[in-house]
């Protein structure tokens, strides 16, 4: 395995090198940090300019819950390239499954979501994460996120 240089925050230019994602499903604006092979942390800052609030609903905007938990994949898929680099610009990472996702809180423009996500176990190429997502320190979503390099 190659080594490569953690830094202590990732902003937008690096995220985009590392995910295959573009506007609109970009769901990470900044990693806030990383310890590899155990969590990351990152944040999603949500404006009323966000596309999907013209359907979801246009008189009372909220972010999809899938997309909070698209969001946290990203995260977990960030800390992901960093444990593995040599998959960096040569695989995918792949959603592999989703347990016991809860949404506890309404996010809506101007909330700034921090994603917390943890890895459970990594076992034939799978990885597990738990994520949790909050809102002025509150509980938003949480989730198991299963994903593998392809």
């Amino acid at each position: 395995m190659s080594e490569i240089q953690v830094p202590d925050s990732i902003d937008i230019l690096e995220i985009l090198k590392l995910l295959p994602h573009r506007y609109p499903f970009v769901m990470v604006d900044r990693i806030l940090s990383i310890n590899l092979g155990k969590d990351i942390v990152g944040i999603k800052n949500v404006t009323i300019n966000e596309p999907f609030f013209q359907g979801h609903f246009p008189e009372r905007p909220v972010m999809p819950g899938v997309l909070i938990l698209e969001g946290m994949a990203q995260v977990g898929g960030i800390m992901a390239f960093y444990s593995q680099p040599e998959n960096i610009g040569k695989k995918l990472l792949y959603f592999a499954g989703i347990d016991k996702a809860r949404f506890r809180k309404v996010v809506v423009p101007g909330d700034q979501v921090v994603m917390k996500l943890e890895l459970i176990k990594q076992k034939r190429g799978i990885m597990v994460m738990t994520g949790k997502a909050y809102v002025d320190d509150i509980l938003a979503a949480e989730a198991e996120l299963m994903a593998s390099f392809s």
